[in-house]
């Protein structure tokens, strides 16, 4: 049975703990680990020197310093804070675009709203002492976490169009590459960018342009990478394919070889999902965050359908990209985390049919075992100055403590 918590809105940073008794007993008992439920623990205050949390995007959780990195619009910096203690640490200015704003079209028209695609920093991961951070205008630079310095030929361009932003990232350590992908652009696109790892300079490669010669006409975008130690390959979203730019039926995972010269070496097809998060679970698994719900009739589902919503997150095998099982109840996610520390899949559900949550799903059983509401802040668009909306998309899991960043 789904188990429901209520989780405090906040537009502070939110820790949530999973109640297990401990990990090498939770994971040995399958029905015990099934039975436990995730509550919030604290909030992480905000410096009062900052501006408030409100726009944001991609955490990412070191588990080797338990440091939690978030990239924070709001101050144009990544946001550190301690997972051991739970403090915030520091912001790492890094001349980030921050928030920016476009005439507002809609709803009802008026006022100044964020420019999602022209924001930053948006992707963010680490590696040893280099911190791996995208940007507006399509940039990427790495920062030496030993003083918080972007290193000498660690800022560079993939190249994107009109001040499109770098947006989510995927690093291969076996290689020594990043995947960086510009989601974007028309069509979208992913770079494989070289990384010196003595220095940390940056040499963007090949690209993979995500249409259809490479046989991904991908219609709304690219989202989240991975890389798999398994395979050695990346692993990226693609949440539609020739469809009608959002809503439609089919959309995949495509495959790619580090080494490319700027082929897709396998295209997955998954319906009724339209994939956005991803993440490397157990054996060989792909866990895919369905951003988008769709009708008993197959359609894209939104407030007011006549149809009920059949939310799901889709397990994937990633060596056959056969699917393994639509797991019901949860959808509308954008960043989704695997933590070894209980075996569990986390997803930032922020589009959930039922309001943004925070959805648990066990890795092994793959059912779904809590859903945890979360909350969305309204834009405020003529306002002076006009203040962002803010969704819970974003999450990172301390696989030590198992607890759960929420920003």
């Amino acid at each position: 049975m789904v188990r429901k918590c209520l989780l405090t809105s906040s537009l502070l940073l939110v820790v949530i703990v999973s109640l297990l008794l401990g990990t090498e007993a939770a994971l040995a008992d399958e029905p015990e680990r099934s039975g436990e439920a995730v509550r919030l623990l604290t909030t992480i205050p905000i410096p009062a020197n900052l501006k408030p949390l409100i726009a944001f995007d991609i955490s990412w959780l070191d588990p080797h310093s338990q440091l939690y990195y978030l990239g924070d619009r709001s101050n144009a910096s990544v946001d550190v804070v301690d997972a051991r203690t739970n403090r915030f640490v520091k912001a790492i200015p890094g001349n980030f675009r921050g928030v920016a704003f476009k005439d507002n079209p809609s709803n009802p028209p008026g006022g100044r709203v964020a420019d999602n695609d022209r924001s930053g920093p948006n992707g963010v991961v680490v590696a040893g002492h280099w911190l791996f951070v995208t940007d507006a205008s399509s940039r990427v630079v790495t920062i030496d976490l030993k003083n918080d310095q972007i290193v000498a030929g660690g800022d560079v361009s993939t190249g994107g169009a009109d001040a499109l932003r770098a947006d989510e990232l995927a690093y291969d350590p076996r290689d020594g590459i990043l995947l960086v992908v510009n989601n974007a652009d028309d069509p979208p696109f992913a770079t494989l960018v070289s990384v010196d790892r003595s220095t940390g300079r940056l040499t963007p490669g090949a690209r993979i342009t995500l249409n259809n010669v490479n046989g991904v006409d991908a219609t709304n975008g690219a989202e989240q990478p991975v890389w798999d130690p398994g395979t050695g390959k990346f692993y990226l979203s693609i949440p539609e394919i020739g469809g009608p730019g959002g809503g439609g039926p089919v959309g995949a995972v495509v495959r790619i070889d580090p080494h490319s010269h700027g082929a897709v070496e396998k295209v997955f097809l998954v319906n009724l999902c339209q994939p956005a998060g991803l993440t490397l679970g157990p054996n060989q698994d792909l866990l895919l965050g369905c951003s988008q719900a769709f009708d008993t009739a197959g359609q894209a589902w939104a407030s007011g359908d006549k149809n009920s919503a059949v939310p799901i997150s889709v397990i994937m095998d990633a060596t056959t990209g056969s699917i393994d099982k639509n797991v019901l109840g949860v959808s509308g996610s954008d960043e989704v985390w695997f933590n070894p520390g209980d075996g569990r899949y986390y997803l930032a559900a922020r589009a959930n049919p039922t309001g943004p949550v925070l959805g648990v799903i066990d890795a092994e059983s793959q059912i779904l075992l809590q859903v945890v509401p979360t909350a969305n802040a309204a834009a405020k668009p003529t306002a002076t100055p006009p203040v962002p909306a803010g969704t819970a998309h974003s999450l990172a899991v301390d696989p030590h403590t198992n607890n759960v960043f929420v920003p």
